[in-house]
């Protein structure tokens, strides 16, 4: 146990060394942006989360301090979360610079979230090559009815295909509904008729196809950059960003506060970094780091109650608790996976204190593994707990049991003693000699010794005999 306990704090303390340089290396290289008409540059690459969404609308705040004219965001996506992508959405409608949504490099992606970014932008441009759409809920889209095949709204269950003058009736709106699969569920499809109703209400916001962006939500459909144009789903195509610019000098857009007129042909393009408080909260909210976090903190917390006053840890699994609730706050968190994993904790710290030969920790065990596999809910690519860390959380956790049940078993196999007698046959080294008396210490304590013979101080001895608090002892030959 002493082993596994100095591994576990190895790891948190590296675990925590690596964020704090991380944080100092962001802090040193940020470089103040200077001051005066430009275009501010940010980059989406990857999932939309948390980070993501502190990244644009603070970084958008700092460059109309800084006097930009525009704000371009560079984005290659596979999707993200639902709640980040509202809020970044809600910040670009009341941006107050234009903000001009471009898919870059060639082979880059606005799938899913980055979709709805695309729409809920100023101006929506692509680069050729790149693709957009894909934008069902993936937590609930194309998921059947519980009667096998997709159910469709306005037709009961059990209803014929061909239903006469009846199926014929109605408006033109329901006559085109039927023709999407919808999800069975009624929170199935509460959740899909949301997203349509969104993404519609930007589309018609800014004059795009919203026919195409409800296709995107119920069927998952997707465009090329120069589909996407030909269907007035985008604004632009464009080679390269100066390109971008170029096209987009002179053209009117509308913000929150009224039409404005671009002017970005001739101006220089600067580049926002993420600062050091964004560099955290992307290490912490990373769903691997959140959970390995929040594991850390679990076995600090054991193994402080194992061996109490140790004190490191204790305050090491506390921060790193912390810092995982902390991350687990603004991530879309399964809290039956979370009290899974408290409970795997309980249960091998429980196995430390009632021997159960192994069937409490393995209980634990297997409860940490589905608790981390059920702790993140959500299915958007790069959000997800892998599966390699759930193996090493089953494998930290084997081997806890692993040291409990062996440290048990020893315990048991070792010879049984009167309490009045404990301390015979066991050896100290002398602290202060006086004579033939002296003190030993033994486990952090002081005892008072005697002998038949001389002593010396330093010099090992054996208890040979013990009447309450006081010794018989004889010198270690």
């Amino acid at each position: 146990m002493r082993r596994l306990g100095d591994g576990l704090l190895v790891v948190g303390l590296g675990l925590l060394l690596l964020v704090w340089a991380g944080l100092l290396q962001a802090q040193a290289s940020e470089e103040a942006v200077p001051q005066g008409p430009h275009v501010a540059e940010l980059t989406i690459d990857g999932p939309i989360g948390p980070a993501t969404k502190d990244y644009l609308l603070r970084s958008i705040e700092e460059a109309e301090e800084n006097g930009a004219h525009a704000v371009l965001i560079r984005m290659d996506t596979p999707g993200g979360l639902d709640a980040a992508t509202r809020d970044i959405i809600k910040g670009l409608l009341a941006s107050p610079l234009p903000v001009i949504t471009y898919v870059h490099p060639a082979g880059a992606r606005a799938a899913s979230a980055g979709t709805y970014i695309l729409y809920g932008s100023h101006v929506a441009a692509m680069t050729p090559s790149t693709s957009l759409g894909a934008a069902t809920p993936v937590q609930m889209g194309g998921l059947p009815s519980p009667g096998g095949e997709p159910q469709q709204p306005g037709r009961e269950e059990g209803a014929s295909e061909t239903g006469g003058e009846e199926a014929a009736a109605g408006s033109d709106e329901n006559q085109d509904s039927e023709t999407t699969p919808q999800p069975g569920s009624a929170m199935e499809r509460k959740v899909i008729n949301d997203a349509v109703a969104f993404i519609r209400g930007l589309a018609e916001r800014y004059g795009r196809n919203a026919d195409w962006a409800e296709k995107a939500v119920r069927e998952a459909v997707s465009l090329t950059a120069t589909d996407a144009l030909e269907q007035n789903v985008i604004d632009v195509v464009a080679d390269n960003r100066e390109d971008l610019l170029a096209q987009l000098d002179g053209r009117e857009v509308e913000l929150e506060r009224g039409p404005v007129t671009l002017a970005t042909a001739d101006l220089p393009i600067r580049s926002y970094a993420p600062d050091w408080r964004n560099e955290l909260l992307s290490i912490i909210t990373n769903p691997q780091v959140a959970s390995i976090l929040l594991l850390i903190g679990v076995y600090g917390l054991i193994l402080e109650g194992y061996n109490p006053g140790a004190m490191v840890p204790g305050v090491v699994g506390v921060i790193c608790l912390l810092l995982g609730l902390y991350a687990l706050q603004v991530l879309p968190v399964n809290y039956a996976g979370l009290a899974l994993i408290v409970l795997g904790g309980c249960l091998i710290l429980a196995e430390a204190f009632i021997p159960s030969f192994g069937v409490l920790g393995i209980g634990g065990v297997v409860a940490l593994v589905f608790g981390s596999i059920m702790l993140v809910d959500t299915d958007v690519p790069g959000m997800e707990v892998s599966y390699e860390i759930v193996g090493a959380v089953a494998a930290v956790g084997s081997l806890a049991v692993l040291g409990i049940v062996t440290m048990v078993g020893r315990s048991l196999r070792m010879p049984r003693r009167d309490a009045a007698h404990a301390m015979v046959g066991r050896e100290a080294e002398l602290a202060q000699v006086s004579g033939h008396s002296g003190k030993v210490r033994i486990d952090g304590e002081f005892w008072n010794v005697t002998s038949e013979q001389p002593l010396t101080l330093g010099d090992q001895v054996e208890v040979v005999d013990q009447d309450g608090l006081h010794l018989k002892v004889r010198p270690k030959s």
